[in-house]
């Protein structure tokens, strides 16, 4: 027996602008468990369940119906929560942090370091005054001499990643905390006018048939959207710059339902294929730091201005707000910073939450804005805006849910939520999407494939 949904989806759906009486159309049923202080399960099983309604909804436009009852399983949710680690090739299990990303001893606290990338590993070792090859001891000793904001503050300066970990009452008094706190949980804006979309072949089961979009995102919030409109029918066309690095693992997880191509919009030829490919495009999805992409006439009312009608959806880090407003961030930053790793420590040194569930939840919000953006716009047109920031959402689970967490039942069979498939890079097991209506999708037509390797063009 499903029960109703919760508080949490309501608030979900109240910020997306939902009529509420649509929030009694989805249950939840199932087993699954995200253990935490904080209630995870409830953040992740709301995202997606405001997420379903809103594709529920979206279909229901499209072709004249009734909206379509939500089903959100808990086990799916996990699953799909976990997803960037279950993700196998040919049996092998990705490599989630490199060794420089994590959490080291200051000499006044704690620091939280990301260095995934090349380039981010060279530059926080040039703060830290040290070689390219330094090696994890020879940064904890550097790091444990200086203070965490010392540390902070002076690998920003590089252009590396790196945050003092922090309390939640002292980041609610910190400029950047108390700044994403007053914020609404995500923002919806109409912000030009234009046609409706096309989505001719829009149907029940795929409501985003026809629908062009341009992915501009990086792991992991970012494509987690972008991976649910393609799931929804969308011909999505993930675009990175040539020499930026980027993971073919986490791409395996992400990349789902899309195509995946390079262009240098600096260089005159390719930048020509984007406004081609902008020209006719229906959303544009973009996940990089606030300001990155604007020296490209990619802000939103650039955009807008060019294409007429277009759904904008961007997030970031700590958000368009605040000191911080130009830092790079990831999800685990994020979660130091917020205090959440400090309510999920153990009292000696931080902890950290079952899943990269900022990065999640955020993900299967900002589809949900971009579906809700869609179903408003049908029959009137309109540009429409849609914002997120993980640091906002870091402030809704730790301040906006329950209190008492409800993080599953502890038991549940992920298998049942996993699958494989043959993809370019071999054989791919993969989680099967949470996201859920009577009617709707089950998985996706193709799987993920090599990074870059399709043409700029549409699909037809």
């Amino acid at each position: 027996m499903g029960q109703t949904s919760s508080s949490g989806t309501a608030a979900a759906w109240a910020a997306l602008g939902g009529d509420p009486a649509l929030v009694d159309h989805v249950t939840c049923e199932g087993r699954g468990a995200l253990p935490a202080r904080l209630p995870v399960m409830e953040l992740a099983r709301s995202t997606v369940a405001v997420c379903s309604l809103a594709a529920a909804e979206l279909a229901a436009r499209r072709t004249g119906g009734s909206v379509p009852a939500v089903r959100v399983d808990d086990g799916a949710v996990t699953t799909a929560f976990l997803s960037d680690r279950l993700v196998r090739v040919n049996g092998v299990a990705p490599t989630t942090f490199a060794p420089l990303s994590r959490f080291w001893p200051a000499a006044d606290g704690w620091v939280r370091t990301h260095a995934n990338y090349p380039h981010h590993r060279s530059r926080l070792l040039a703060a830290l005054g040290m070689p390219d090859d330094a090696g994890v001891e020879a940064v904890a000793a550097a790091v444990g001499e200086r203070r965490a904001l010392d540390v902070e503050e002076s690998v920003y300066a590089a252009g590396g990643l790196a945050v003092a970990a922090r309390g939640p009452k002292e980041w609610a008094a910190h400029p950047q905390g108390a700044a994403a706190a007053a914020q609404p949980l995500l923002v919806m804006e109409r912000i030009g006018d234009g046609p409706a979309p096309r989505a001719a072949d829009g149907s029940a089961t795929r409501p985003c048939a026809g629908l062009r979009v341009l992915d501009l995102t990086r792991v992991l919030a970012g494509p987690v959207a972008t991976r649910t409109l393609a799931l929804l029918g969308a011909d999505v066309l993930r675009i990175d710059a040539p020499g930026l690095p980027e993971s073919q693992e986490a791409h395996n997880d992400t990349g789902m339902g899309k195509r995946s191509t390079r262009l240098d919009l600096a260089a005159a030829a390719d930048r020509a294929a984007f406004e081609e490919l902008l020209a006719s495009a229906d959303v544009v999805v973009t996940g990089y730091r606030p300001g990155a992409l604007d020296r490209f006439g990619l802000a939103p009312e650039e955009l807008v201005e060019r294409r007429p009608g277009l759904v904008v959806a961007r997030l970031s880090a700590w958000g368009r707000y605040g000191p911080w407003a130009a830092r790079r961030g990831f999800d685990s930053l994020v979660q130091a910073a917020s205090g959440i790793a400090e309510i999920e420590g153990d009292g000696e040194r931080p902890g950290a939450l079952p899943a990269q569930a900022l990065d999640h939840g955020t993900g299967y919000l900002l589809a949900a804005g971009v579906l809700r953006a869609l179903t408003e716009q049908h029959g009137t047109g309109g540009a429409q805006l849609v914002e997120l920031a993980l640091a906002r959402t870091a402030a809704w689970l730790v301040e906006g849910l329950h209190k008492t967490p409800d993080n599953g039942s502890g038991e549940y069979d992920a298998e049942r939520w996993l699958t494989e498939t043959d993809s370019p890079m071999g054989r791919l097991r993969h989680a099967l999407p949470p996201v859920s209506f009577d009617g709707g999708p089950v998985s996706w037509t193709r799987p993920a494939g090599l990074l870059g390797t399709d043409v700029p063009e549409w699909r037809g």
